[in-house]
């Protein structure tokens, strides 16, 4: 009888041991598997240029980001709204614009008839140039230019955005002015209609020479920037090819891989296959040493278990990232520290 519970015995530490190592060899593959394609990423990401920061919308400027790519989005925010000074017309905007046109003669040529009319046009048209100028001559040059105008400052998250960002930004929506709060000097030449300026007091009947004066804005709309970080400022990055601005500006919220869809995807959940991993391995080690004095000593197995998957990670990460490596070791002399201090406590108590 004691034979056959022996034999028993003897083969239930011996299935345990099996499952260990089994175990074992499991949490090291999935470590092994885990860091190669974190480290198939960054080097990915090596080759696609400068470092690329995903910091979305909650993303603040720090020490060490300087000169690197990153993705921000959310709401813009105007600190300095533009000011048309000259017409005393603002807007909480990041960029007005104004639009200034003249009621001019055309000429239009279609299928070698010409005819002309009068219309609305933003620049001077040299009526030299026409076919038939005579009963056809225009004022010349706007007494008024189109301008446009910026806000001393606009923010997304908490990052400042450059001038050329800002003047990038997509969308227009008008901008109706009140005739009440033009300056003194020009309300007596213009009069506001539907919310345009006009020289005309009659701006359904409009004569050669009148002009149209119209305001529009950027819209306020949640936006995604990709571009270079300067300290707490967003600037355009070194251009990659041609024709290249350094930066991207996208309407509403995009994720880093729909700015750069060039950009290989980050690896899925790597810190949890880390996490399983080292479960696996520790399992493994208290398994192993199942039916001996570490059997039931789970500190003993957990440093085991930690030694091991550091060991294999920090191996891998030797000839790519120094900073990496030294990481993993550490994590392996910390789990080897605690093994042997394991070992010497089972020895003390022997020893009494």
């Amino acid at each position: 009888m004691r034979s056959t519970k022996t034999n028993e015995g003897s083969r239930l530490a011996q299935g345990a041991k099996l499952a260990g190592a089994v175990l074992l060899l499991c949490g090291l593959g999935l470590i092994a598997w885990n860091e190669r394609r974190v480290m198939d990423y960054t080097a990915a990401l090596a080759r696609h240029g400068a470092p690329v920061l995903d910091l979305g919308a909650a993303g603040r400027p720090g020490a060490g980001q300087y000169g690197s790519v990153t993705r921000v989005s959310g709401m813009p925010q105007v600190v300095d709204a533009p000011h048309d000074n000259e017409f005393n017309v603002r807007s909480d905007s990041p960029v007005l614009i104004r639009h200034v046109e003249m009621f001019q003669w055309r000429e239009i040529t279609v299928g070698g008839n010409t005819h002309y009319e009068m219309d609305w046009v933003d620049r001077p048209i040299d009526a030299t140039s026409f076919a038939k100028p005579a009963g056809h001559v225009n004022p010349g040059a706007f007494p008024v230019q189109g301008r446009q105008f910026e806000a001393g400052e606009v923010k997304l998250g908490n990052f400042r955005l450059s001038t050329e960002i800002v003047r990038d930004f997509p969308g227009r929506v008008a901008v109706a002015v009140d005739g009440k709060t033009l300056p003194p000097n020009l309300a007596a030449t213009f009069t506001a209609h539907d919310g345009v300026l006009f020289t005309s007091s009659k701006p359904e009947r409009p004569r050669l020479g009148d002009l149209r004066v119209s305001w529009e804005a950027v819209p306020l709309q949640d936006m995604t920037v990709l571009a270079r970080i300067d300290g707490d400022a967003l600037v355009p990055g070194k251009p990659a090819r041609p024709g290249d601005t350094g930066f991207d500006v996208q309407v509403g919220e995009r994720s880093l891989l729909d700015v750069l869809p060039a950009l290989p995807e980050p690896p899925m959940a790597p810190v949890a296959v880390r996490a399983a991993a080292y479960v696996l391995a520790i399992l493994g080690a208290l398994l192993l040493a199942a039916g001996g004095r570490f059997g039931r000593d789970i500190l003993f197995g957990i440093g085991m278990g930690v030694v091991a998957v550091s060991a294999v990670a920090g191996a891998m990460w030797l000839a790519g990232d120094a900073m990496a490596a030294s990481v993993w070791l550490l994590f392996a002399v910390l789990g080897g520290g605690l093994a042997i201090w394991r070992v010497q406590q089972h020895a003390a108590r022997a020893s009494h």
